[in-house]
């Protein structure tokens, strides 16, 4: 084989043709937008994350791909993470009141607020990603999540 063919041979296989001759169209990227609700107060910050791997979540600290947000907490908040492309994702958020950029704890318990995709339950620590988990296409999806306060 020539090196010209070589070289055709390696780029046809790395573009990805449809029937007609033309190139496919790039993966869609999805939009999520979330309504926060039950915030006790308009102190701070909302940091919210959203992840595809299950071992990365609730933090999203495992994930160098996971898309975070920081908003303030006023008013009406609404998070919009754009660029996500298909598959399925949890969302976990904490209002931090005091905006040092953490959850805050005593005793092992969240001071500030936390809420999950899905409005996922919460037992003995965080919800599982299966619980959170929800799937984003190239449509737009929607989520409420309420803030949960323990102390």
């Amino acid at each position: 084989m020539s090196r010209l063919a070589g070289a055709l041979a390696v780029a046809a296989g790395a573009v990805l043709l449809t029937g007609a001759g033309t190139l496919a169209p790039l993966a869609a990227t999805g939009e999520v937008h979330v309504a926060v609700t039950g915030l006790r107060d308009t102190r701070g910050q909302i940091l919210a994350c959203i992840t595809a791997l299950p071992r990365a979540f609730p933090d999203c600290a495992k994930d160098p791909a996971a898309h975070k947000l920081a908003v303030p907490a006023r008013g009406t908040v609404a998070l919009d993470f754009t660029g996500i492309a298909p598959g399925r994702y949890a969302i976990a958020l904490i209002h931090d009141e005091n905006g040092n950029g953490r959850m805050d704890m005593r005793l092992f318990m969240p001071r500030e607020g936390y809420g999950f995709s899905r409005d996922a339950a919460v037992r003995l620590g965080p919800p599982s990603f299966a619980s959170a988990a929800f799937a984003v296409g190239a449509e737009a999806q929607r989520q409420t999540i309420r803030v949960r306060y323990m102390m």
